[in-house]
Parts: structure tokens; sequence; C-alpha cells
């Protein structure tokens, strides 16, 4: 179960163990990989204390019980900062042994404005046009802006899984191979976020020290055109 393979992680590394479902997006906006590349990243631990809690005031746990005596290596909130090489800032939080309500928390802010959304919350402030310091709700955005794909599957999608996620995914990647061609992310891709995790593990072991990616597309990343995420068609 997952609690088997999660809970071994944070018994045997302090590291960001689980970096993709949150820096995919992200990756995707600051075109990784296509014209951009993770460059390095600092990586720091909170002390571990939330399963040790958790254990010692469950009913069936307590400060007598055998797993109130292990001793946790991953720290309960692992937050790493990745450069970019266009010069964006990516900072990455993992957070699942400490109780709070499940949120991604994704930000996304640039020259003309913030953007904040998760299940719960979805606000906007746009430069020039956002009234003083406030917020706007993001749901009139979404209707105007959203991608073409979901405006027309949308409904359906959400039966599929995650919100509607799992359709987009396993569609795209399927009318790519039925059509032959490159899928939006790849295996350069999975590197790419995936090295997150030994690398964070490596900062933190020397107290924060940067670490750099390898270049998993031997340069060629300069070269790889942008995905047009707009259009609409996979």
């Amino acid at each position: 179960s997952e609690a088997r393979w999660r809970t071994q992680h944070s018994l045997l590394r302090n590291a960001d163990v689980y970096p993709t479902h949150g820096l995919g997006p992200i990756a995707v906006m600051a075109d990784v990989n296509r014209g951009n590349r993770f460059v390095s990243l600092t990586s720091h631990a909170s002390k571990p204390l939330g399963l040790h809690n958790y254990i010692v005031n469950h009913p069936k746990g307590g400060p007598d019980h055998p797993n109130a005596k292990i001793k946790w290596k991953q720290g309960d909130v692992i937050t790493t900062t990745i450069e970019t090489a266009k010069g964006e800032t990516i900072i990455v939080t993992h957070d699942c042994n400490l109780p709070r309500p499940y949120s991604l928390g994704f930000r996304v802010q640039g020259v003309s404005g913030i953007s904040e959304f998760d299940y719960h919350t979805k606000r906007i402030h746009i430069e020039g046009k956002t009234e003083g310091h406030g917020w706007e709700d993001m749901d009139s955005y979404i209707k105007e802006y959203d991608h073409p794909l979901w405006k027309k599957h949308g409904s359906g999608a959400t039966e599929a899984g995650h919100g509607g996620i799992d359709f987009f995914v396993i569609n795209a990647f399927v009318e790519s191979a039925k059509e032959n061609i490159a899928p939006p992310m790849d295996a350069y891709d999975a590197a790419a976020w995936s090295a997150v995790t030994p690398l964070s593990e490596l900062s933190i072991e020397n107290n924060g020290a940067p670490q750099d990616f390898p270049d998993f597309t031997r340069g060629n990343w300069i070269k790889r055109a942008p995905y047009n995420w707009m259009k609409e068609t996979y």
C-alpha cells in the first residue's frame, strides 16, 4: 500500500521523495527542456517530529509502542528552491507528515501579477486591472481563458479521476502514439523532475549546499521548441 512505501522513505531518506506532482505543472509553464532547463537547487529540511507525534498520540499507539522508538530521518517539511537557465526560481515543498487540509498550494507570480489556486481557493491579482492590493476570484478568468480541451471535454473528463486530469494525460499519450508524434511530456521531463529527489537529499546532507542538475538532453534543450499547450488538439 501507499503507507508502506511512503513510510519506508520517511524512515530511510531525508529528501523530497515526491516532487513530480507539484513540480510538473510549473515546469511546463517554464518551458523546461524546451528552451529552458533546471540548473541547480538547494534544499532544507525541518526536524522530523510529525510521525513520532502521530504514533504517540494514536489510540492504538502511545509512548510505549514499538514504533514510538523509531528514529525518523525525513524532515516534516522539505523546502527546495530550483533555479532555471532563464532566471526563474521555483519553490517546491514536500509536506506529507504533518496534519493539514489537503492543498497543492500552486502559486505563479510574474511582472503582470500573481495567481494562487488549489482545490479550495482560486484567486488572482493582475497589475493595473485588479483594484488596489486586493484579489479577484479566478472563476471569471477561467471561464474566458480556460484551455480549449478543458472547455470541450471537461464535463465528462471529471469522472476519469483526479478531477479530470487523468483523462487528459492518458489521452494525450494515446493520441501522440496514434499520430506518431512526440508526447507533451517525455522521458527527459521525467528524468528532470525526478532528479529533485536525489539532489535534494545531497543538498540537505551538505547543509543546503547547491546541487547542479544533469543536462539529460545533452544540450538539446536549447534547440527544442516550446510545446504549444493552448492548441485544440494534443
